[in-house]
């Protein structure tokens, strides 16, 4: 067990600090975040050239290195080794929170694994903008962000999804928007769905409705800009219904050993788990999946 106590002895010690940015509006930037920005001896943003411009609007003056998915390895070292000397390194990302779809993730748990204190500031978001403006339950929700791009892949991380009781938020680029519904209707049916695009931004719009609709407006209308998609949890009828028809009905049995290695399963362990499944003998599982290979 770790404690991280944040802020006693603070200019004693280094710390890496998560800032949030704002998604659109650059009325949504904290004093708070403003003044951190200021006091850190760096600030380790995603694309510098689009942190320069905030940095000039608030009149900030630290320096910027880069932190980026194709970076992140290289820089992590110099920035644990900045936070060990005594600096303070502030994380931003291009907009919203930092280590959400972020690599900041990996960064925070680099701190993690060496006790090096991170402090995060709350701020925007769009996921959780996005859920208080749908409409749908707030009581519990779940963040999957982006599925993958692939359609097979894709139907069977959302098959995983289905029977989840919770608000689901997904991150969608506008021009999947359209496939991700059809799949979304396949695998769920119709539950009520609400778009949230552009969100703080001048042309900023919330569709609310059911997938029907929502594929509807599309096809009339398009869909452009940063997309947040938030669908209604399952039902008591839905879940029931569920339990009636295994998620693997339609797959064969060679997709469903896929669809458990893709999860990270060994072969030996997802032939097992498909054998369990389906009730029937590992062997014929093994011999039907190995003559298909």
């Amino acid at each position: 067990m770790k404690e991280q106590r944040s802020f006693p002895k603070q200019t004693e010690q280094g710390a890496l600090y998560l800032v949030p940015t704002p998604i659109g509006n650059l009325q949504d930037m904290t004093f708070r975040a403003v003044d951190i920005l200021k006091q850190a001896n760096v600030i380790a943003a995603e694309d510098t050239r689009h942190t320069k411009k905030l940095c000039h609007v608030f009149e900030i003056d630290t320096s910027l290195i880069s932190y980026h998915e194709h970076n992140k390895r290289e820089r992590e070292q110099e920035i644990v080794n900045r936070v060990i000397g005594g600096e303070l390194v502030a994380l931003v990302s291009d907009a919203g929170m930092p280590a959400i779809s972020d690599p900041g993730t990996d960064l925070v748990k680099r701190f993690n694994e060496e006790g090096l204190p991170v402090i995060a500031l709350p701020g925007a978001n769009a996921a959780v903008t996005a859920l208080i403006s749908s409409g749908l339950s707030t009581d519990s929700f779940t963040f999957v962000g982006f599925l993958d791009r692939h359609k097979k892949n894709r139907r069977v991380q959302l098959d995983h999804w289905r029977s989840y009781s919770s608000t689901l938020i997904f991150y969608e680029a506008p021009h999947r928007m359209k496939e991700m519904l059809k799949t979304l209707e396949d695998v769920f049916g119709n539950r009520r769905v609400a778009l949230c695009r552009e969100l703080t931004k001048q042309y900023e719009t919330i569709l609310r409705g059911t997938v029907h609709e929502l594929q509807a407006w599309i096809d009339e209308h398009g869909v452009k800009g940063e997309c947040v998609l938030i669908v209604e949890g399952a039902s008591e009828e839905d879940r029931s219904a569920m339990e009636a028809t295994p998620w693997y009905e339609d797959l064969t049995i060679e997709e469903h050993v896929k669809s458990y290695l893709e999860e990270g399963q060994s072969s030996k362990e997802a032939i097992k788990q498909v054998a369990k499944d389906r009730k029937i003998p590992k062997r014929d599982v093994y011999q039907t999946y190995h003559v298909k290979e």
